[in-house]
């Protein structure tokens, strides 16, 4: 008998997901962490100032909902989230900004003649968020179980994702907003990958909201975290693992490494055709980070704008297109997409009373070691004069110190491979179980499988779901809370 039935390498959301989802099955876990704390990608802390609290990845969570773990999980009942009146937010210069609501018809109404067009591109994607949840949360090769509403999302990628994506709108603000979503893709537009993002958050946008955890992402780790010790799991911090046979012997392993982490782990172990697999998997472009601690709310030139804790800067569709493809083709552009949260509008309890902090992603090449400030900076100042001199403190990361922050960000790839639409069929392999590995009862179960980024816990749970029915000829747990 060995100590343990199950190990997870890595504490980050999807880690995390697996572990509570093995020991929720009665099985002996050991999770290992290479930082000292748990979170990977949903991890807070003092960045800036003291009394300033900062979300160091993910800050918005409109995965979280829809989120088929997370709703087993019981997450509402766990964490306290906040879920804004409006989603996102995206400024023009020289006219009233874009405002998506959570409400879809105040949105309509405030985009005047291409309202109409918004609210038919949405109304059928927000009407079944959880359905779209599930599809999307899953392998593209397995048949929908909801094809009627999967054919409905799929038609408005496609349109989205080519060149008729400039056929649907009449003014600027709609395709800017709509584009400013696709952008989380990080990546070359128009294209099915980052369409497929954009409908799908945007969706959400409208029917779940886009929550903000209060206290910060730290807190929805934290949550897993204590369920699984709850549940007899052991989390060792401080550890990193690099190599399979550092392990202790289990029956299942389930990795959250990126697909470069697990061809490192597993070496020769594993079969020349899947290591050639691994090592053709791509790596997409990068981010650089700025968190600022500020002495008083962003002086927003629209004041619609000061309750938005979610905003995209960039300009119209063909500016930020213009922007994506300037880092794709390996330069930092002049004014580049800016995705930036302030979640004190909603969340105070991140600094000192009648003080704010602001977390803002920029773009950049694959490995650069662009100090973001200044560009980042300017950006905001564009569209809320004055934005200079309510800095109190900021904090930089480039996108080389991502990768060093996290192995699985490699270069500063925070979605831990490219998002297109051959790595989201592949990922990292063709296969309707992407997360087994040639070596029995090793698992992966990171962002480089389905569904890939964002914190939804999906590749994880997936991943330890298989490992149940493989190795222990167990079905899925219950996850919720225990009354």
């Amino acid at each position: 008998m060995s100590s343990v039935d199950a190990v997870v390498v890595g504490a980050g959301p999807n880690g995390l997901a697996a572990a509570v989802t093995l020991a929720r099955a009665g099985l002996r876990v050991e999770l290992f962490e290479a930082a000292g704390t748990v979170g990977g990608g949903t991890r807070t802390a003092e960045l800036t100032l003291p009394g300033f609290r900062h979300d160091v990845c993910s800050a918005v969570h409109p995965m979280a909902p829809p989120s088929p773990f997370f709703r087993a999980f019981e997450l509402e009942r766990r964490v306290e989230m906040v879920v804004p009146e409006i989603s996102y937010a995206h400024p023009l210069e020289g006219r009233p900004a874009g405002i998506a609501y959570r409400d879809l018809d105040r949105t309509a109404e405030r985009l005047g003649r291409d309202g109409t067009a918004w609210r038919r591109l949405f109304a059928p994607v927000s009407a079944h968020p959880d359905r779209i949840g599930r599809f999307t949360g899953s392998p593209l090769l397995r048949i929908p179980a909801n094809p009627v509403t999967v054919a409905r999302f799929g038609l408005r990628v496609l349109e989205q994702g080519s060149p008729a994506w400039s056929l649907r709108f009449r003014e600027d603000i709609a395709p800017a907003m709509l584009t400013g979503v696709a952008a989380h893709s990080i990546g070359r537009l128009p294209g099915i990958a980052p369409a497929g993002v954009a409908i799908t958050l945007a969706g959400h946008a409208h029917a779940h909201g886009w929550p903000i955890p209060i206290g910060g992402s730290q807190t929805i780790a934290d949550a897993m975290a204590a369920d699984l010790i709850a549940h007899g799991g052991r989390i060792t911090t401080g550890t990193r693992i690099v190599d399979l046979r550092d392990l202790p012997a289990a029956r299942a392993t389930v990795l959250d490494v990126s697909a470069r982490g697990l061809l490192e782990l597993g070496g020769t172990t594993f079969s020349g055709s899947y290591r050639r697999a691994l090592s053709r998997f791509r790596y997409g472009d990068a981010v650089a980070k700025v968190d600022f601690a500020l002495s008083e709310p962003v002086p927003w030139a629209d004041p619609d704008l000061r309750a938005a804790p979610t905003f995209h800067i960039g300009g119209t569709r063909a500016q930020i297109a213009h922007s994506e493809a300037e880092v794709a083709a390996g330069r930092h552009p002049s004014r580049p997409y800016v995705l930036g949260s302030q979640p004190t509008v909603v969340d105070p309890s991140r600094a000192p009373a009648g003080q704010h902090v602001v977390w803002a992603y920029t773009h950049v090449p694959r490995g650069s070691t662009l100090d973001p400030t200044e560009i980042v900076t300017a950006q905001i100042e564009r569209h809320a004069p004055g934005f200079r001199d309510t800095i109190l403190g900021s904090a930089a990361r480039s996108a080389a110190q991502f990768a060093d922050y996290n192995p699985n960000y490699v270069g500063g790839d925070i979605s831990a491979g490219a998002v297109t639409l051959a790595q989201l069929l592949r990922r990292p392999i063709l296969s309707p179980v992407p997360w087994r590995t040639p070596i029995p009862g090793v698992y992966l179960g990171s962002s480089s499988t389905p569904p890939a980024t964002g914190v939804h816990g999906m590749s994880g749970y997936q991943a330890a779901l298989f490992a149940l029915r493989d190795r222990f000829g167990l079905g899925a747990p219950e996850l919720g809370v225990d009354d």
